[in-house]
């Protein structure tokens, strides 16, 4: 399995701090070729939604993305960093269209129904690895048949040397990035979206370490 050296050390998270997310929020729009990677979700997003779920939402980046495909459609949005939680208040404050609800993504996901589409933009790889799994099978558990799940990613690079070379792309190094990653190798999570159930799963978009994973839960069982 390609490891980082993001993936070792203690079990850190920077997320539930004010200043660490808002200075994500402040250099969002930077990121090389994210607009690349947003778009091809977009792509593969049901022609049909009356629900969607967004997983890690942030400032909301994603989840107004989405809305404005699908502006029919009911969003929740999902979070746990307090300044995220209120950029996003903020934002949706009387869209009665709109949830946001609080929540860690390290621990199961609430009841919160189900949905046509369950997407998420840059946050699972801050949980465990372990947890990455679980997490993908409770939402294949949450999506409607025929439903999608369009996780737009920051996956391991294969040396240590391409992860120098990725870092380098956003003016970091190994000592400077973000102790909170906990990156893992594209490859095993598309082989864990077919073992719990997911048909059509494939990676859409790769731009190094950024990965659009995506697969469909079956319109009826095999």
């Amino acid at each position: 399995m390609p490891v980082s050296p993001s993936q070792s050390g203690p079990d850190v998270n920077l997320w539930s701090t004010a200043d660490h997310s808002k200075d994500y929020l402040k250099r969002a729009d930077s990121i090389p070729h994210r607009r690349e990677g947003e778009a091809t979700l977009l792509e593969f997003l049901p022609e049909h939604i009356d629900r969607f779920l967004d997983l890690g939402s942030g400032g909301g980046r994603l989840l107004a993305l989405v809305k404005e495909a699908r502006p029919k459609a009911e969003a929740v949005a999902v979070d746990f960093s307090a300044a995220m939680l209120e950029v996003l208040r903020g934002a949706y404050r009387g869209d009665a269209k709109t949830s946001i609800v609080e929540h860690d993504l390290s621990t199961p996901l609430p009841q919160l129904g189900k949905f046509d589409a369950v997407v998420s933009s840059f946050a699972i790889h801050h949980v465990s690895h372990e947890r990455k799994r679980t997490l993908y099978a409770e939402i294949f558990e949450r999506i409607n048949p025929g439903g999608m799940f369009l996780n737009l990613e920051h996956v391991a690079s294969a040396t240590p040397r391409l992860h120098e070379g990725f870092l380098a792309q956003l003016d970091l190094t190994p000592e400077t990035e973000d102790p909170s990653n906990k990156l893992l190798d594209l490859e095993l999570q598309l082989q864990w979206l077919r073992e719990i159930g997911f048909s059509d799963v494939d990676c859409h978009w790769k731009w190094r370490e950024l990965a659009l994973l995506a697969g469909a839960r079956p319109e009826s069982a095999t």
